[in-house]
């Protein structure tokens, strides 16, 4: 069994600074990389897998989840979580794209009252 990679700090870094904009938001270790989360939920989790890849996993709403996994590498369906998605992060990610996911996330995570407070790109 490999070594899990440790998430760059620029990749780590980019995350914090989408996450980092939304009410209550906290980066804090997780059991393997980094996770943000807003009161006991996560909102994301970034971490190396044992194949060397970076993965980020979010939440989505049901319908997103759907075409999400139909879509293919870079986004696969999480194993836990019924709305919960992947994305493998690399040099091709979209990062403004990624910010838009992010929100969403946020906004599906966090209780109504902050989620209110974020304005959503688009």
């Amino acid at each position: 069994m490999s070594d899990r990679p440790p998430v760059p700090e620029e990749m780590r870094a980019g995350i914090g600074a989408i996450l980092g904009r939304f009410p209550q938001c906290v980066e804090e270790p997780a059991w393997v990389g980094m996770r943000w989360r807003v009161g006991q939920a996560t909102v994301a989790h970034v971490f190396g897998g044992e194949d060397q890849l970076f993965r980020l996993t979010f939440r989505a709403e049901p319908d997103e989840v759907a075409a999400f996994e139909h879509l293919g590498p870079p986004y696969f369906k999480v194993g836990w979580g019924g709305n919960a998605v992947g994305l493998l992060l690399d040099d091709t990610t979209d990062w403004e794209e990624l910010a838009e996911l992010l929100t969403d996330s946020y906004c599906l995570q966090a209780p109504a009252r902050l989620a209110s407070q974020v304005s959503r790109p688009g």
